[in-house]
């Protein structure tokens, strides 16, 4: 027989040509515009003071009280989210990703030790952005989050009755709220506007089909996949986070008014990686505590869908 024979042979892939992928994760930060509270082991009051000013007409002596002061509770809770793994390095040994490993029966460390490490810290922050605005005591959780806490029926936030967002729409409805905002805070410099990172892409369209020259696309800020802008002729700034992904919620308020709760502020990023040499794992840990709440929630404007 002329040539080679090579059907004895299977065809040759070479893994180890590729790079080593690593999955990219969306992470979000609402907490980059609220109110953060740490020290809270499980449940602490957020102490409310509102103050009614009177103002009597005259002359002469006044002795007559007027006004009030008037010191109201909203519970702040937080719950305890854990994470935990360990991952048997040896199991990689007979994969082409073995090659990765250091040489040894005892590696301490491993090539995607820092790539790992930064996918637990994308994961848990976007984790807990979806936690700050989607729990549920009635799904489980041992808190609500904001789409509960400023939803119509549950809470003093103003309802706006809206279709969903568009693009040729969006714009006209981030007014809409703005103009239904309570006098009260009108002219605060924390006014947001909180949507999904999907509806504010329609935002930005809906701003360039607008054809607002006023508008600087360099002014879109993306801090860890959450994209933020300030709207024009407004002190407005409006947020698209993945905490409301899959949602055409919109609502629009203080931001600075958003309490969160946690033991410690580092805890919503920080955790454990380690080699376990007793169980030749691999391992992390991450514990924190997080909850939220609305100090006025009547200062709120939302959609409610």
């Amino acid at each position: 027989m002329a040539g080679f024979n090579v059907s004895a042979l299977a065809d040759f892939n070479n893994e180890l040509a590729g790079e080593f992928l690593v999955k990219s994760v969306i992470a979000g930060s609402t907490a980059e515009y609220v109110t953060v509270k740490e020290g809270i082991k499980y449940k602490e009051p957020l102490n409310l003071q509102e103050v009614d000013l009177q103002i009597q007409d005259g002359f002469g002596c006044i002795t007559t009280p007027s006004g009030s002061v008037t010191y109201t509770q909203r519970d702040l809770e937080v719950c305890q989210r854990s994470s935990y793994d360990g991952l048997c390095l040896r199991d990689l040994d007979k994969k082409y990703i073995g090659l990765l490993g250091p040489e040894g029966s005892y590696p301490e460390t491993y090539a995607f030790a820092e790539e790992y490490a930064s996918q637990l810290v994308a994961n848990f922050q976007k984790k807990n952005d979806e936690f700050i605005w989607t729990a549920t005591t009635g799904g489980g959780d041992c808190v609500n989050g904001l789409n509960t806490l400023l939803a119509s029926g549950s809470s003093d936030a103003v309802f706006v009755s809206q279709s969903a967002p568009t693009s040729d729409n969006i714009l006209d409805q981030i007014d809409e709220q703005l103009e239904n905002l309570s006098v009260d805070v009108q002219d605060r410099d924390d006014l947001t506007v909180f949507m999904s990172i999907a509806n504010f892409r329609k935002y930005i369209v809906g701003l360039r089909k607008a054809n607002n020259y006023f508008y600087d696309p360099n002014t879109v800020e993306n801090r860890g996949s959450l994209l933020s802008a300030m709207h024009p002729f407004a002190n407005l700034r409006v947020v698209g986070t993945v905490g409301l992904a899959g949602s055409n919620r919109i609502v629009t308020g203080p931001a600075r008014h958003i309490v969160i709760g946690t033991d410690l502020v580092s805890d919503l990023d920080n955790f454990s990686l380690w080699y376990d040499i007793n169980d030749d794992q691999l391992k992390h840990r991450i514990v924190t505590k997080l909850g939220v709440q609305v100090a006025f929630p009547e200062f709120w404007v939302t959609n409610n869908l």
